[in-house]
């Protein structure tokens, strides 16, 4: 497995029943709408179909999401949709001809085509989806945990396009949901906060597998405070911009104490209040979240001095 600018830690769970949310057996809903002078047709046949999720497994009985479709392109230039099933195991009534069918676990699917014949019979279709499964999460440093709702990853294929972009799969996924996906290398991009923690790696997922991968950020999280003397009360009204060390703005805020996250890194806080500016400069640690303090008894106008140079 490759790794791009993360450490990450990869777990291979055996047992895929957590990928799986029991459901109610799925039945046909609706029938081939192209037969038309009969509310049931007499040459129906039953069509039966199992999804695999390697070639050597057992039919899936959960969290399958089964179409048949006609292979004739409608006016849209879609093909139509004949019959839908949700479960596991499908059973559908067809009248011969040809279809396609698809079956989809998640973000994973299959399509094959199928011929229903006039008589004999009618081979059951199984579909093997070669897919897996992948829970992601993240820490900050070597092990400083995460809030969820400060997280979020988004995974996009590995190939890149001609247009050098990569195809967006699945956006704004949550740490530790399960995302149903074919079998392959995969890019993902975790975002630590709003503003530039932001980390890339490219993860493998196995057919018939969970993964349970975690994303090293080197980041960490940062209160802001206009003080009068150390550890003393934060000033409201305040107005903040934070630069890099290059002098390129990448955060502003106005309050009391803003909370941000922040890219390992040298920063200058900047603060405005009363029509006075204050700064200073400070570094951020990765995994070590802390308070930066900007205090009112350095000389406001020097301060504006050195920003206006």
């Amino acid at each position: 497995m490759a790794v791009a600018s993360a450490a990450l830690a990869q777990d291979t769970l055996e047992s895929f029943s957590q990928i799986t949310t029991p459901k109610k057996s799925g039945k046909l809903t609706s029938f081939n709408p192209l037969v038309t002078g009969e509310s049931e047709p007499q040459n129906l046949r039953d069509v039966n179909c199992d999804a695999l999720l390697t070639e050597d497994g057992s039919p899936m009985q959960h969290g399958l999401s089964w179409r048949i479709f006609s292979p004739i392109p409608g006016a849209d230039g879609k093909l139509p949709l004949l019959a839908t099933s949700e479960g596991g195991s499908a059973a559908f009534r067809l009248v011969p001809g040809e279809y396609f069918v698809n079956v989809a676990f998640g973000r994973a699917a299959a399509t094959k085509k199928l011929l229903v014949p006039e008589s004999g019979s009618v081979e059951k279709q199984v579909m093997v989806l070669d897919a897996g499964g992948i829970t992601l999460n993240a820490v900050s440093g070597s092990d400083v945990r995460i809030p969820p709702n400060d997280l979020t990853f988004s995974i996009y294929a590995s190939e890149v396009g001609e247009d050098g972009e990569r195809s967006l799969i699945a956006p704004d996924v949550k740490p530790n949901t399960v995302v149903r996906l074919n079998a392959g290398t995969y890019h993902v991009v975790s975002d630590y906060g709003t503003v530039n923690a932001v980390i890339r790696a490219d993860i493998q997922v196995e057919a018939g597998k969970l993964i349970q991968a975690t994303i090293q950020h080197r980041a960490a999280q940062l209160t802001l405070k206009l003080v009068s003397e150390e550890g003393g009360e934060a000033i409201a009204d305040t107005a903040w911009s934070i630069l890099t060390s290059s002098g390129d703005v990448v955060s502003e805020s106005v309050g009391a104490f803003p909370t941000l996250v922040l890219a390992e890194g040298q920063y200058t806080a900047v603060a405005r209040n009363k029509k006075q500016i204050y700064q200073r400069d400070f570094t951020v640690t990765a995994g070590q979240n802390t308070d930066v303090e900007v205090l009112l008894t350095e000389n406001p106008d020097q301060q504006a001095q050195v920003i206006t140079d």
